[in-house]
């Protein structure tokens, strides 16, 4: 891979980056939860998934229009079109529950009973773990980590990666700014250790004793005859070694 085609992704990707941090910006009170985008012939395709999407879409579209040419003019995206379409659960969006969680931390909640509840509310909706973290001025001037954490979640590697949902906002508040991290694992997630062993006649097979009674059938109808063992080697080495023995000492009695 050439210099130049690992710098063309890197630049496409700082400039997803930069179009995400923008519409989460704007979209933020509409409730922003994801954003996917989609290379096509015509251009490119920004599908942004919101918790309101009427106040992205606006009156007779006028928001999603300007928000369309920020797009195509600040980001020089190739003919950019978004799209918007409605989260079905909100509280099973990682991003959702981060920017509410960071509201309620703005609104005066104290920051327990804002990380227990959005732990719960998570867990409430089905999901199979949920991991909330603050990171911040939570109480005093230092600097402190709290983490509210239900259910089975995964930390790292590649079930981290493919399984967990991760969102990320902050509270701004007077004694400083607060980082609000919420992951969630999905519902119905099969882990990579969880086997599930079937019984035979859910795979279709026949039950054992059927399977023993064949088995004991063919042994009888094909008996083999006993094979005599093959006598060792180093055994007739050594009977032929003993009878020349033998041999030497009854010609040295003769000589005798």
């Amino acid at each position: 891979m050439s210099q130049n085609t690992i710098r063309t992704f890197i630049h496409r990707n700082v400039e997803r980056q930069l179009v995400r941090e923008y519409l989460l910006r704007e979209t933020e009170r509409a409730g922003f939860g994801d954003l996917q985008f989609q290379r096509t012939p015509e251009g490119t395709k920004v599908t942004l998934h919101a918790e309101q999407v009427g106040r992205v879409i606006g009156r007779k579209g006028k928001v999603i229009r300007e928000l369309e040419t920020r797009l195509r003019e600040d980001f020089k995206l190739q003919e950019p079109k978004l799209e918007v379409e409605e989260i079905t659960e909100p509280r099973l969006n990682a991003q959702v529950m981060a920017s509410r969680m960071a509201s309620s931390l703005e609104r005066g909640w104290f920051f327990r009973r804002a990380g227990h509840s959005t732990a719960q509310s998570i867990m409430d909706a089905g999901a199979r773990g949920c991991l909330v973290i603050l990171s911040g001025k939570i109480t005093g001037a230092r600097h402190r980590v709290e983490k509210f954490q239900q259910g089975h979640i995964k930390f790292c590697g590649e079930t981290a990666l493919q399984f967990m949902d991760v969102g990320y906002s902050v509270a701004v508040k007077k004694l400083g700014t607060v980082g609000c991290t919420v992951r969630i694992m999905r519902p119905g997630v099969k882990l990579p250790h969880e086997v599930i062993i079937k019984d035979r006649h859910e795979s279709g097979l026949p039950p054992l004793e059927e399977v023993a009674y064949v088995i004991a059938e063919e042994d009888a109808d094909t008996e083999e005859p006993i094979q005599e063992a093959e006598p060792d080697a180093e055994g007739v080495i050594d009977a032929a070694l003993e009878k020349m023995a033998e041999i030497e000492t009854d010609e040295s009695k003769e000589e005798e």
